[in-house]
């Protein structure tokens, strides 16, 4: 995935996880502390890669991280995001540095990446060490990346669309006439 993918599809899942209420410091967070931190972090596992947005600029870190682990390693591993999550809350008091709620934004930033580059052929390692690959290929980067725009941008739209407080699994509202018009074409069959 792109890192145009990645941002708009971090910016999705931070405004979901916000509205969705996923911890109590989402919930009650400051809208530009989540989505600034989901957008800190949502190309950080593309560390890992010399060629990426940030391998780019930071060559010093991604080429020994690239040689030691590989793209696609334990960057984009389940083993990672504990890694990182232990390392603020053990070491450094996050609320101290970071605020509560822009460290919950910054940690759906980094699953945001792992979870885009599951819908590529390639997958990610989730279990790193060991090999298993976990994807479900509906992403090909090789045809260009306008389904991924298209899908980054759906996911945008739903999330701004999904009423806050609501869990992903509710049955929206139907309006009465899409409701009677499926009525009909219902018993036409």
């Amino acid at each position: 995935m792109t890192a145009e993918g990645h941002l708009i599809f971090a910016l999705a899942s931070t405004i979901l996880a916000k509205k969705m209420e996923l911890s109590p410091a989402l919930a009650h967070g400051d809208w530009w502390h989540i989505v600034a931190g989901g957008l800190v972090t949502c190309l950080l596992p593309d560390i890992d890669h010399p060629r990426s947005f940030l391998g780019q600029r930071l060559k010093w870190i991604s080429l020994p991280i690239a040689r030691v682990f590989g793209h696609r390693g334990f960057t984009h591993s389940l083993l990672a995001i504990i890694a990182g999550i232990v390392l603020f809350t053990l070491k450094l008091d996050p609320g101290m540095l970071i605020p509560l709620d822009a460290f919950h934004g910054m940690i759906i930033g980094y699953l945001s990446h792992i979870l885009a580059d599951m819908l590529t052929p390639a997958g990610v390692p989730l279990l790193w060490p060991c090999r298993w690959r976990f994807r479900l290929p509906v992403l090909y980067p090789q045809k260009g990346n306008q389904l991924e725009r298209v899908l980054c941008v759906a996911v945008l739209i739903f999330a701004v669309q999904h009423p806050q407080g609501a869990p992903l699994g509710t049955r929206m509202p139907i309006p009465d006439s899409v409701a009677a018009l499926w009525s009909k074409v219902r018993g036409n069959f």
